[in-house]
């Protein structure tokens, strides 16, 4: 029967999160099979690949027919939000962003981050924090996704719902001293900015560098980061900064 529902793979929630990110970035694109084999490729590459068996590009092909199913079927109904959408149970949330221990993520070393492949902005303090888990989904009015996250590191009095396309990323990656060279005027970083009611990882832009020599303890290069959120201008060594992926 052609309205029989698609079978969907049991996908993990970090695929299904970029399977969401992809279909909003470029939508029918993403059922073309070459599209689709290239992703199922990364899937089965990848260390949590679905019950240890390859991906399918036709199990990512359904998923992402089904995806466009949902859309054209909400773009033809009732502008209203989806039935139950604002019935969602939200947890409390503290007037203050997560203010548990922070320390720059190069420091971390006794952290175990191989599992936290993604971040999150918090709308309480623009800043970003690891991802613990992705709690449930819906999907906005507005066509929008939403995911209530799970900060690493925080209770569920500290849960939020996160705009999908805007606040939620691939998890920024601390630099090694020999890596610095990486860093260039104009890029965008992750810097840990410490002031003194709270210590935050904020989005921020290179302004300027002050390249040095290194020594028997590192990188001795100075960074000037602009702060995207409040525009104050800082100093920084380069344990302060974590660079995105697509550096």
């Amino acid at each position: 029967m052609d309205d029989a529902p698609v079978p969907i793979a049991c996908f993990t929630q970090s695929e299904i999160l970029e399977m969401e990110n992809l279909f909003e970035e470029f939508g029918e694109e993403t059922l073309g099979q070459e599209f689709c084999q290239d992703l199922a490729t990364s899937f089965s590459a990848s260390p949590g690949c679905s019950g240890n068996m390859p991906v399918g590009w036709k199990e990512v092909r359904d998923w992402f027919q089904t995806k466009q199913k949902e859309l054209v079927a909400r773009v033809t109904s009732s502008p209203v939000a989806p039935r139950g959408i604002d019935a969602l149970p939200e947890a409390p949330m503290s007037n203050n962003a997560p203010q548990n221990s922070i320390v720059p993520r190069g420091d971390m070393v006794a952290a175990d981050l191989s599992e936290l492949t993604y971040e999150a902005k918090s709308s309480k303090d623009d800043a970003w924090y690891d991802v613990a888990a992705f709690l449930t989904y819906r999907v906005l009015s507005s066509g929008e996704l939403e995911a209530r996250v799970r900060f690493s590191g925080f209770g569920n009095e500290e849960d939020e719902w996160v705009n999908v396309k805007k606040g939620i990323r691939k998890r920024s990656i601390p630099l090694e001293p020999s890596e610095c060279y990486r860093v260039r005027v104009g890029d965008l970083v992750l810097c840990f900015q410490e002031r003194s009611d709270q210590a935050v990882y904020c989005d921020a832009h290179i302004i300027e560098i002050q390249r040095r020599l290194h020594d028997i303890k590192g990188c001795r290069c100075i960074f000037v980061v602009r702060y995207d959120h409040d525009h104050g201008e800082e100093k920084v060594n380069l344990k302060r900064l974590c660079c995105r992926p697509t550096l």
